[in-house]
């Protein structure tokens, strides 16, 4: 059996897509269907290792590995086939069923769609084999009239997937029902002939006041608006992609300890932060400057395009307030790229990093070397912590998971002053307050919260099912029942 597909669209980047498939997920789930997310193709440096074929593992986008907890499946490649990792503007590492297609990174855009889309194909039938019900997440917008011929993420999964669509909007930026109408007129007809109804996002105020917008807008389209969302600044959930500001972490409480996330242009998995969003009385910015990069805890995170970012950092000046951060004993925290930055320093003898071999001088915190190659580093991983020293002494003997996703290999200098391995592998070292490490997810262990803050955010299955009893609510139990008919 086939299973029944409901399709989240949306009419702009941002307009709530992931979030709202992700509560989707987890309300069908919690109604006993066997539930899979699916996005054929996602753009986004926010990873995530899954199972593989064969047993081996590959890399999807964040919001799809969330969305298959949610669901409370196992996540694998299938769930989001083709991953666009931007490393420029105009240049995207191909990710294809897990694993880097270099041969297609330099083929043209709507060329390589044609090249894609039997790929999303296969594993949209293999999964709706599978289970009863696919959520389906859409990208972007399924109205852009210059990429619809080749648009197989909105378009060709919604029909290749008979799928009930929604179409979700941001009203908190205005123009929403312009946005709505607009779309329903540009989309595919046959994609238009499968839209069962319009969700309004992120709506506060009087909801009285809305009428009689949705009124008029299903009487020029026939289309009814079946949800208004409220605004969900509490919902604990990473953010699809971007530095966020606006969603601010908890109020601060006297003597909290102020952690600052380095933003440079090429970050990446910052959402694996999330969570220090959500611990009461711990502020967290993001640091673009060396004003904003003063903090009890600093953090260097990953990087799709490390020696460029390093670059960024000394042009404003936050590598001397990263030096004077840990000459304070203050702790200081680098993951995989951040890792590499801390180092003495990076070859790329390859031009693995933007296509131009190169090397460049690290920041010279720890005595360490880092060479790229062309073999990409993905593993799951659990470790126990060793003793280790000062500030970060609380996390001594900790048992830990977290992933690796990294290009390169780094080992310490053989003059090397002072610096203990931490993790076997060559996957973390501590030289005074600076740590760093290749695993991503030190910070979504909730012992290392409880022993570095005190506390640690509700479990994600709590905010999972917290996420869909507010959505579900919005829309009536019927109303969802009824997307599967």
């Amino acid at each position: 059996m086939s299973a029944r597909c409901v399709m989240v669209l949306g009419t702009t980047s941002g307009a709530g897509k992931s979030l709202l498939a992700t509560a989707l997920c987890r309300w069908y789930a919690n109604a006993s269907f066997r539930v899979a997310p699916f996005k054929a193709q996602n753009m986004s440096n926010n990873a995530r290792v899954v199972a593989g074929p064969g047993g081996e593992v590959g890399e999807i986008g964040s919001a799809q590995y969330f969305q298959a907890l949610a669901a409370r499946a196992e996540p694998e490649v299938r769930m989001n086939p083709v991953l666009l990792k931007p490393e420029a503007d105009t240049r995207s590492q191909v990710v294809v069923m897990g694993q880097v297609r270099a041969d297609l990174a330099g083929v043209p855009w709507r060329e390589r769609s044609a090249l894609l889309w039997p790929h999303a194909e296969r594993a949209l039938h293999a999964l709706r084999a599978e289970h009863d019900v696919l959520v389906i997440e859409g990208a972007g917008s399924p109205a852009e009239t210059n990429l619809a011929a080749s648009d197989f993420v909105n378009t060709g999964t919604a029909r290749a997937a008979q799928a009930a669509c929604l179409l979700v909007t941001d009203i908190d930026r205005g123009g929403a029902f312009a946005h709505l109408f607009g779309t329903h007129a540009l989309m595919d007809p046959a994609v238009r002939a499968q839209l069962r109804g319009y969700v309004l996002n992120k709506f506060r105020g009087d909801a009285a006041l809305l009428a009689p917008g949705p009124e008029d807008l299903q009487r020029r389209t026939g289309v009814p608006t079946l949800a208004v969302l409220p605004m969900l600044r509490d919902h604990g959930l990473p953010e699809e992609d971007g530095v966020h500001e606006a969603r601010a972490s908890m109020p601060a409480a006297r003597g909290a300890r102020r952690v600052a996330v380095v933003a440079p242009p090429s970050i990446s998995n910052l959402d694996e932060f999330e969570p220090l969003r959500s611990l009461p009385g711990v502020p967290l910015v993001w640091a673009r400057d060396a004003a904003a990069a003063e903090a009890d805890l600093l953090v260097l995170p990953g990087s799709k395009h490390t020696r460029a970012d390093l670059q960024w950092l000394r042009e404003r000046g936050l590598d001397r307030a990263i030096a004077a951060h840990v000459q304070a004993g203050r702790p200081l925290l680098g993951v995989c790229g951040g890792l590499q930055m801390l180092g003495r320093d990076i070859a790329d003898p390859l031009g693995m990093e933007g296509g131009t071999p190169g090397h460049t001088p690290g920041l010279g915190l720890l005595p360490l070397h880092t060479r790229f190659s062309e073999r990409k580093t993905l593993r799951r991983a659990r470790h126990r912590l060793p003793a280790l020293q000062g500030p970060w002494a609380a996390l001594s003997g900790l048992d830990i998971e977290g992933y690796e996703i990294h290009l390169g290999h780094t080992e310490a200098a053989h003059d090397a002053a002072p610096c203990t391995p931490v993790l076997p592998q060559g996957l973390g070292w501590q030289r005074g307050p600076v740590l760093g490490l290749y695993l991503h997810g030190l910070f979504e262990n909730p012992a290392v919260l409880q022993a570095l803050f005190g506390s640690a955010p509700p479990p994600l299955d709590a905010r999972l099912d917290a996420l869909a009893e507010r959505v579900g609510h919005c829309f009536t139990r019927p109303t969802l029942l009824s997307l599967l008919s």
